[in-house]
């Protein structure tokens, strides 16, 4: 696919996609959406990727949808809207799900969708200038395909404010409801982090941080009980059994870097 609105490239195991709409503050229409999704699924295909990287062009990171797509969607019979919204769904739903640890490098503006992008991702590194709003009730929408990212990283009680206030929420304050893992002041700052986090990263075992992150989606929200006992150590049998596991363990034990560090730092 020859991508238009947005720029993919892989370096040293890197995939990092950014968004390159600057004109319209990286707004997202229905072109944008679908390069995000075929590039969400090129990272989920390149078994050399370890890892991928959100960022945009411009002085925003994403303003949200695109309201000429919105104002063209509002003209569609209902079974071709749900089928246009679904699009946006389908491709946050596999940015979320990607095997691969995904990081947002958030700057400027995110707005409405964009915050589901950012809430769809693992990692959020923000500058100190970035600005949230989850602005739909403003002009008579709501933030409905992008709740169940935005209350996995915020959670319901804060959502219960931010949804029917429409307020900007500033970076600091996005920190501190989750939105943002860190705040930097300059992109310097958040681009040593973000090397360093890669750093991280690219010393563990790929197909371990994905079931670490399966680990997650299956219990984050479920009780206690003796079934979540039973699958967890079901779980953990079955990888001590991979060639993987085998490897770290061995490597740990004769002191030596594991085979996948061994590729990364040749």
């Amino acid at each position: 696919m020859t991508y238009q609105h947005i720029e993919y490239t892989v370096h040293q195991g890197i995939a990092t996609m950014t968004l390159n709409r600057p004109d319209v503050l990286n707004a997202m229409d229905e072109t944008t959406i679908a390069e995000m999704h075929d590039a969400v699924n090129q990272t989920a295909a390149d078994d050399n990727v370890r890892a991928l990287v959100l960022r945009a062009n411009g002085k925003a990171f994403c303003a949200g949808g695109d309201l000429n797509w919105m104002r063209r969607a509002a003209s569609y019979s209902q079974q071709e809207n749900i089928m246009d919204a679904k699009k946006l769904g389908d491709m946050l739903y596999a940015l979320h799900q990607l095997k691969k640890p995904t990081i947002a490098m958030v700057h400027g503006a995110v707005y409405g969708g964009g915050v589901g992008v950012v809430g769809a991702c693992d990692i959020a590194l923000g500058l100190e200038n970035s600005k949230f709003c989850l602005s739909e009730v403003k002009i008579g929408l709501v933030p409905s395909i992008i709740s169940p990212y935005v209350l996995g990283a915020m959670g319901a009680r804060q959502a219960r404010r931010f949804y029917l206030t429409a307020e900007v929420i500033a970076a600091e304050k996005a920190q501190e409801v989750g939105l943002l893992h860190e705040v930097y002041a300059d992109e310097v700052s958040q681009n040593a982090a973000l090397a360093d986090m890669l750093k991280h990263i690219k010393r563990n075992a790929p197909e371990a941080m994905g079931v670490a992150k399966d680990l997650i989606y299956s219990f984050a929200h479920r009780p206690l009980e003796a079934g979540v006992v039973a699958e967890s150590s079901t779980i953990i049998a079955k990888r001590r059994a991979t060639p993987e596991a085998k490897e770290g363990i061995n490597a740990f034990l004769e002191k030596r870097s594991a085979a996948w560090v061994e590729q990364e730092v040749k």
